[in-house]
């Protein structure tokens, strides 16, 4: 390696991503549901205690849209166009029978979390027989979960927001390990390279830069929420069961994630498998 190179490896190692908090303001939630009247207020009431992070100071407008007779999907999104929110609460299966298509969110939901640039809050259907004690109660434990974590302010931030004051947020970074052993074959393939060096060089790499923005997340959310505990999980992986081991070991209470991808329709990466799978944890849709 040239002396150049070597200082240019040196300089790139030497370059943090600090974490930048940014603004989330929740101060109108639309709740779409397909309840009758006399289930809306229960449902209101559970709504409201689990998102009792967001009432700080003066609080949230909620607004209803729905009822039990049945409404398609354009007259969701008109209402999301018309209430304007920062937030809609919703549950899986709308409009459907509890469980009738595991393989989905259900259509209305489905279409809804990628139609629409307000973050959507996934919870799930109360008469399942399967949900955990926890959940449901409040968000004192939550996790922002992705394979990106370094440089993503905007996850962290709703994330912290919708964390109870004196609860944990734990970040965790999955770190693709089916991608990553690709790439150490084809090192293994190249004479001139050095295959343990490599692996070892580039795991603890890949592994270090979201454990260094966590540590800078830490500090950062710490100015503004001295109460908040930060806890990282960070490890190479990818199959649903890891994803689902992280969340169930640490008992959460919601999981963050991005859903939408820019250069397709169809909701990003991982989400949707964990959308689908994780079906007794609320979900945080961005």
């Amino acid at each position: 390696m040239s002396t150049l190179d070597r200082f240019e490896s040196v300089f790139n190692a030497a370059s943090r991503e600090v974490f930048a908090r940014q603004p989330v303001e929740v101060g109108r939630v639309l709740v779409v549901h397909d309840l009758p009247e006399s289930r809306q207020d229960d449902f209101l009431y559970l709504a409201k205690g689990f998102l009792s992070a967001l009432e700080t100071g003066d609080g949230s407008e909620w607004e209803f849209f729905g009822g039990d007779t049945p409404f398609g999907i354009r007259e969701v999104l008109d209402a999301v166009e018309r209430a304007k929110p920062d937030l809609v609460v919703t549950y899986r299966d709308l409009h459907g029978a509890v469980g009738e298509w595991p393989h989905s969110l259900g259509r209305h939901v489905d279409v809804l979390t990628q139609s629409t640039s307000t973050p959507v809050l996934v919870l799930p259907r109360s008469e399942r027989g399967d949900v955990p004690g926890h959940a449901l109660q409040n968000t004192d434990r939550v996790m922002a979960v992705t394979d990106h974590l370094a440089g993503d302010h905007r996850l962290v931030s709703h994330a912290a927001h919708f964390t109870r004051d004196g609860g944990t947020l734990y970040l965790a970074h999955v770190e693709d390990d089916t991608v990553f052993e690709r790439y150490i074959a084809a090192i293994g393939k190249i004479p001139d390279l050095d295959t343990d060096v490599a692996r070892e060089a580039i795991r603890a790499r890949l592994l270090e830069d979201p454990m260094e923005y966590i540590e800078s997340c830490r500090a950062g959310l710490a100015e503004g929420n001295p109460t908040l505990t930060v806890e990282s999980r960070v490890t190479l992986g990818h199959r649903l069961a890891d994803y689902r081991e992280l969340v169930e070991e640490n008992e959460i209470d919601l999981l963050v994630m991005y859903t939408k991808d820019d250069e397709q329709l169809a909701m990003h990466g991982i989400a949707y498998p964990l959308a689908v799978e994780l079906r007794t944890t609320p979900l945080l849709m961005l």
